[in-house]
């Protein structure tokens, strides 16, 4: 521990005398600006002194794991570093993430201009590549709050925790409107309808940046995928929306531009492609819609290598992505070839000058709305709040509202916190990881106790009276004695296109799981933990009360206090609810439109 405390007081040192050391000089290399100067005048002069070679540094993003030395920050002018999922430091704590965001950030502020780093991360739903941070709801479970208001509170949290471990940047929210439930990313979108969506684009994007960039806490929020990623044919992770232009407009392009009132910072473009053309080449969508007819003033980031998708050689996909708009450019282990690929393009006039003097000024505007400039270290006062009872109250608060009950006969429920006995079957009833989903810790998720917090076994046993006998088995069977029997089934951790799935039946093993209790004589509760609607019905049949909790995060006592009637549901379905995989793609506003469940449904207690 000493040993530990040590080392954090040392790289901290490091930083600060790094940075003095780059004050002491500011006479000598760096720009100088009145200090009332205006953000405009101050992005100007300095853009007046850098070299192509700064430039181009500037719209470099690489990934921290990649950095072949950390002198590159330096030596490239890197503007940009990213953790992907999964990742982080070695010491994977909140102390640790910032100790690295300073050390990056001290190599940055050596450079001849100082022009401090911008550090983006997938914090998706809380700061979860973080261990010990909160993990809230994903996008499809806080769509089903149908309340703005908490996914603001939400996004504030989360940006105080990401802010808390130096960085600056969110790839968030993701606001893809998915049609199809096969997509492995549904659960990133807040619904299959543009309208939800707007409202919570909006929401997510004030609690991200605040009411000022500037202000401490605030982070640079990126809407996300730009655009169509949700309508994919057959639901294709990356893959093609064929669709018309009206169609891409009244369904996709509604929440970028909530979000572009809203005031959001940054975009990223999608890998997938609209009617054959790849988003990141796209000139059309990017630079005539995008920043010509919604006056978008923020900068356009590309994804994971996604220029690497489109058509020819490499030094075709960068021209092709730059002069399509895209201002900075995520190369996480190409870094050294895109610099000297976009030079050589620069140099041969193929890239214009004006093209990339336009991407610097969008990418160092935001840099001095966040007030990096000025406070490039990490404010560690925000450190020790990542975690705190005070943020997994906001996460438990989300998840209540996130619930939806599906079946409720007989009122099953709510629970008596007296009862007897309770048996929990289930294989994801005592696990975190299945409770949090993908992005968590890792890019795909794990099952396990992968981070801290309270998985819906142990909420339940909190929250009912000491002479409550609670007992668990994973299969179902030990039931004998209960009052009542509790499954918790469900979808295991995916991400991305590993979670593409063509059949979104519940397993034999959940299906079995519940007949189990069934066949004891009491009655039946199922919750769903899932990125999605499956098809549930002979779970549903066999089941006095049907629970959808979709992916719920740390904070499962959420869940347990619907079950035993703290919290009255609230919860309505984001999606339509299909009855077979037949009729999935199923959106509200089908012609023909006969779901299980349909779009906005949810029951509450009758009191």
């Amino acid at each position: 521990m000493i040993l530990t405390t040590t080392i954090r007081l040392i790289t901290s040192l490091l930083a600060l005398s790094a940075l003095s050391t780059t004050s002491c000089q500011k006479e000598e290399n760096a720009v100088r600006w009145e200090p009332d100067s205006s953000i405009e005048a101050k992005v100007t002069a300095l853009l007046s002194e850098m070299t192509i070679d700064e430039k181009i540094g500037q719209m470099t993003q690489a990934d921290r794991g990649a950095l072949g030395n950390i002198q590159d920050i330096k030596e490239f002018h890197l503007g940009s570093l990213l953790s992907g999922g999964g990742s982080a430091p070695s010491d994977n704590t909140p102390a640790g993430w910032a100790d690295m965001y300073d050390r990056f950030q001290s190599y940055a502020l050596q450079t001849r201009l100082k022009i401090p780093l911008i550090y983006g991360i997938d914090a998706v739903h809380g700061h979860n590549n973080v261990r010990g941070a909160v993990i809230f709801p994903h996008n499809i479970g806080l769509g089903c709050t149908n309340n703005p208001a908490i996914v603001e509170e939400v996004e504030r949290v989360t940006a105080k925790e990401v802010a808390g471990t130096g960085i600056d940047w969110t790839f968030a929210p993701c606001i893809a409107v998915p049609r199809d439930e096969r997509w492995g990313r549904t659960y990133e979108g807040f619904s299959e309808s543009p309208d939800p969506t707007k409202l919570m684009t909006a929401a997510a994007v004030k609690g991200f940046q605040g009411s000022s960039l500037g202000d401490g806490g605030s982070i640079l929020a990126c809407a996300k995928h730009f655009l169509g990623d949700g309508g994919t044919t057959d639901g294709r992770d990356q893959g093609n929306t064929q669709v018309d232009e009206q169609t891409m407009r009244a369904l996709h392009l509604p929440g970028y531009i909530a979000a572009i009132n809203a005031g959001v910072g940054s975009i990223m473009v999608s890998y997938s492609s609209w009617n054959g053309v790849k988003m990141h080449g796209s000139s059309y969508w990017i630079t005539d819609v995008l920043k010509g007819e919604l006056a978008f003033k923020g900068f356009v980031v590309s994804d994971w290598a996604g220029i690497d998708q489109l058509p020819g050689d490499y030094a075709s996909d960068v021209a092709m992505a730059i002069n399509a708009g895209i201002d900075m450019v995520m190369v996480p282990t190409k870094y050294k070839e895109f610099i000297t690929t976009l030079r050589t393009l620069v140099n041969q006039g193929r890239v214009p000058l004006l093209r990339i003097d336009d991407a610097v000024r969008r990418i160092l505007r935001k840099k001095f709305e966040l007030g990096i400039f000025d406070r490039p270290l990490t404010d560690r006062t925000l450190t020790l709040s990542i975690g705190s009872p005070e943020h997994r109250a906001v996460a438990r608060e989300a998840v209540r509202q996130s619930v939806v009950l599906l079946k409720n006969e007989n009122k099953t429920l709510p629970l008596s916190k007296n009862i007897s006995h309770i048996h929990v079957a289930g294989k994801s009833a005592d696990d975190l990881g299945n409770q949090c989903g993908g992005w968590t810790i890792s890019w795909s998720g794990n099952s396990g106790p992968i981070t801290t917090g309270t998985t819906f076994l142990q909420a339940l046993k909190n929250s009912v009276s000491p002479a409550t006998k609670v007992t668990y088995s994973r299969d179902g069977t030990g039931a004998t004695g209960a009052v009542i029997g509790i499954a918790v089934v469900g979808e295991t951790p995916y991400a991305e296109g590993q979670g593409d799935r063509w059949d979104l039946s519940l397993s034999a093993e959940d299906v079995a799981c519940v007949a189990r209790l069934r066949a004891t004589g009491i009655p039946v509760v199922t919750i769903l933990i899932s990125g999605r609607p499956m098809i549930i019905e002979t779970a549903l049949g066999i089941s006095d009360a049907f629970i959808a909790a979709w992916l719920p995060g740390t904070e499962g006592q959420g869940v347990a206090d619907v079950v035993l009637g703290d919290y009255n549901p609230t919860g309505k379905l984001s999606h339509s609810w299909p009855r077979t995989m037949s009729q999935i793609p199923i959106n509200v506003g089908d012609q023909s439109y006969t779901p299980l469940f349909p779009f906005g449904y949810g029951l509450s207690y009758e009191r």
